[in-house]
């Protein structure tokens, strides 16, 4: 147990020291985890740890990420990107993976193994690359967009590289392998011929299918009554390996069957908690599998081959660029943008890893190539965020420089983003308005009964807890322009708002005030647009009852006006005694300012409506 909770430790304070510092010198979290491995390297093996155990339990990180990118893959986003998904991106993998096929090729080895190769270093990565574009700023220009294409068609690959890799297994190394060991795990096909395996196989996808479309939401639904926040997780994570179980013992790989289930769980009402709840275990597995691989780097073996690596690395840098580039050229994207996706999308990415891994599982590539290769991906990644730096104070400058002389930059036009938390009396109709001006909304809400009874009218609501971070940051709040919170308790209100403030200045937040000291309580938090929950129809229950005792309409709407603007007022001059926490006749300071606006503003209110009231009609 003490040797356990060591490692765990050690792995750890690895992470939570080497993150940090790789993002303050803009390295990125994936570089940071491999730097954590590499320096905790030596005492892992004076403790005499597995790496190759623990990383094979950390892979299923992995797996993870390809069940979050299948649920993001919508049908109408994947039709929008079509041409640049299926010409820009699968150009790309096609034209990298042949050349550095082809060089291999000419280096000695064979077909099979050289195609393994030119594959899995056609693939960059996604990790570095967004998370740099994220960070500055630059995801939304064309050669942002253009990388997210081609990453994203790099992830979807990944799926057909790992049914095509296993074919191309080398006799000579299957053979020695079956010389060393025979022992197999538990299988499903194992005694079966070829076409009893297939329909054992196409059972297994269909019930992946099925359960992901029929039987998610009769599981949230029953785990929700216990209303417990790890019950979720426990579910989302139940889901994730279930799928893998089920795709291991059909002889298919685990990443399949979960990607599967995530493109069949896209439009689901759950996707969002299953995001909220699935991304930090799988950033905790993603972050020890890279600690792991950075810890089995062989320094030895680096210091026999510096020059060889090195070369292989320069030589990957240039075949990558010239595909991107001219890629990017054929498909219309141009000057900086163009440089942006060649140089920031050229490096070897994570998925080179796991690929290697199971090459040297199935007898693709000999384990003394892989670690030479292991090598080349994890410098290649390295040197990126040099890259970045390169075209950011070289080439982003000079043609931002061009461009100044010639014509002005023009923005191209966005649509709002809205997250609207709560979808009960109030955030019901916010959303229909909103979507009725064609704003497209995504709506939270905790309620199964309400999720359920809005789906027979066939409204998009999400099911969620939008007081958790996590779970705004899967609904988008990174990218939102606004968010309305609906829901109906105070406490959970004044949570998201004081969240949100903190965290995402850029949203502009409407909140949903119960009362008068809550308003004040929102206003310490630092929203500015709240919307006391009876306050509009109370006006109106006025107006009408001014109506009712013989007043006309037109000057019972500008008694209302009047009054309404006396309270705001008077709730602002209120605002700064208001102390948080402190019960209102308790504070000296607020009763003070309660009386101070009782003794001038009141009876001044109460002249101008009395004069309203008395003025002869015009």
């Amino acid at each position: 147990m003490t040797d356990i909770l060591l490692i765990t430790f050690v792995f750890l304070v690895a992470g939570v020291i080497a993150v940090p510092i790789a993002s303050r010198f803009a390295l990125g979290s994936v570089l940071g985890y491999l730097l954590a491995g590499i320096v905790i390297g030596p005492l892992l093996s004076l403790l005499n740890v597995d790496v190759n155990a623990v990383q094979h339990v950390a892979e299923f990180g992995v797996v993870m990420m390809l069940f979050l990118v299948g649920m993001e893959l919508q049908p109408k986003q994947l039709w929008e990107m079509k041409f640049r998904l299926m010409g820009l991106g699968g150009g790309q993998i096609i034209f990298s993976a042949t050349l550095i096929a082809l060089a291999g090729h000419l280096f000695g080895l064979s077909w099979s193994a050289a195609v393994a190769i030119g594959l899995l270093f056609s693939l960059s990565s996604t990790a570095i690359v967004l998370q740099t574009l994220g960070e500055k700023g630059l995801m939304k220009c064309d050669g942002g967009k253009a990388s997210f294409a081609v990453l994203l068609t790099q992830d979807i690959a990944v799926i057909p590289m790992l049914v095509l890799l296993p074919l191309l297994a080398s006799p000579e190394l299957v053979q020695s392998s079956s010389a060393i060991t025979q022992t197999h795990g538990f299988s499903l096909v194992a005694e079966l011929n070829s076409w009893q395996t297939a329909a054992v196989t196409v059972v297994a996808i269909l019930l992946v299918i099925f359960g992901g479309s029929y039987l998610t939401a009769p599981i949230f639904r029953f785990v929700s009554i216990a209303r417990l926040r790890e019950l979720f997780t426990a579910t989302a994570l139940m889901f994730v390996v279930g799928i893998g179980l089920l795709m291991s013992l059909v002889g298919l790989s685990p990443a399949l069957g979960t990607f599967l289930a995530g493109v069949v769980l896209a439009n689901s009402s759950y996707k969002h908690e299953l995001e909220s709840n699935l991304e930090p275990v799988k950033g905790l597995l993603l972050g020890l599998f890279f600690i792991t691989v950075g810890a089995s780097i062989d320094f030895s073996l680096l210091r026999e081959q510096f020059v060889n690596i090195v070369a292989l690395t320069l030589g990957l840098y240039i075949i990558k660029i010239a595909v991107l580039w001219l890629m990017a050229a054929l498909f219309g994207v141009k000057d900086g943008d163009r440089w942006l996706l060649a140089l920031g999308a050229s490096q070897a990415g994570e998925f080179a890893f796991v690929l290697l891994s199971f090459t040297l599982a199935n007898h693709v590539l000999p384990s003394s190539l892989t670690d030479t290769l292991m090598l080349v991906v994890a410098l290649s990644m390295l040197v990126s965020p040099a890259i970045f730096i390169v075209y950011e104070r070289v080439i982003a400058k000079r043609y931002t420089q061009q461009q100044e002389t010639t014509q002005p930059s023009t923005i191209p036009p966005s649509d709002a983003k809205v997250i609207i938390a709560g979808s009960g009396r109030v955030g019901g109709i916010v959303d229909r308005m909103l979507r009725s001006a064609g704003f497209a909304t995504t709506v939270i809400d905790f309620s199964v009964e309400r999720l359920e009874a809005l789906e027979r009218f066939r409204v998009t609501t999400y099911f969620g807890d939008a007081t958790r971070p996590d779970m705004l940051h899967a609904a988008g709040i990174d990218d939102a322009k606004l968010l309305v919170i609906a829901i109906d308790d105070a406490e959970q209100i004044s949570k998201i708002v004081q969240y949100v403030n903190q965290n995402h200045s850029h949203v502009h937040v409407i909140a949903r005030a119960v009362d008068r000291h809550h308003v004040y309580d929102l206003y310490a938090y630092g929203c500015r647009d709240i919307i006391r929950e009876t306050f509009d129809s109370s006006l109106r229950i006025g107006r009408s009852a001014f109506e009712a005792l013989g007043i006309p309409r037109e000057k019972a709407e500008q008694m209302k006006d009047l009054f309404n603007e006396y309270d705001r007022n008077s709730m602002v001059a209120v605002a700064d005694a208001y102390r948080i926490g402190v019960p209102v006749h308790e504070n000296e300071a607020y009763v003070r300012r309660i009386i101070e606006m009782r003794d001038t503003l009141f009876p001044e209110m109460e002249t101008k409506m009395c004069q309203l009231r008395k003025q002869e009609p015009e």
